[in-house]
């Protein structure tokens, strides 16, 4: 599309809405939100921007393509998975890496653990997987002669 304004709304609109579901993301450890409706909301950031520009200056913003991206989110989702396994658990614990005792009795670690990064293996699969349909269908709206419809 050929607008000034929507290209110039979209180059400030697009890194808000990737901040604020990035935000929907770690919130949702704790909070109502989480991977799935960050990576919605990611995945119509790059859509807006994809609408303003085009599909390819998305991808090189991407730096990925979108299948990638949403093969990655489903790997860092099956790693999640089994890091419960890696330990004696079950499939889907979840399993935080804490080092030893600390100082107060307590433990010593990151408060960050295989829950997060299931979390960010389904945003991933989302944007990815979001992007891949609607790139698809901007590809045969912008070239429908490549279309296989008999009159």
């Amino acid at each position: 599309m050929n607008s000034i304004i929507l290209t110039a709304a979209a180059r400030i609109l697009t890194p808000l809405m990737i901040a604020f579901s990035l935000f929907i993301l770690l919130r949702g450890h704790n909070e109502p939100g989480g991977g799935f409706i960050g990576g919605l909301v990611g995945a119509t950031g790059f859509a807006l921007y994809a609408k303003a520009t085009s599909v390819k200056e998305t991808i090189r913003a991407l730096r990925l393509q979108p299948p990638t991206i949403a093969v990655l989110g489903l790997g860092a989702a099956l790693l999640a998975g089994m890091w419960g396994q890696f330990f004696g658990d079950a499939f889907l614990q979840g399993m935080w890496p804490f080092y030893g005792p600390g100082p107060d009795g307590g433990t010593v670690g990151l408060p960050v653990g295989s829950v997060l990064l299931f979390d960010i293996g389904v945003y991933l699969v989302v944007i990815g997987s979001v992007l891949t349909i609607l790139f698809a269908l901007e590809d045969d709206v912008a070239h429908p002669d490549r279309l296989d419809i008999e009159d």
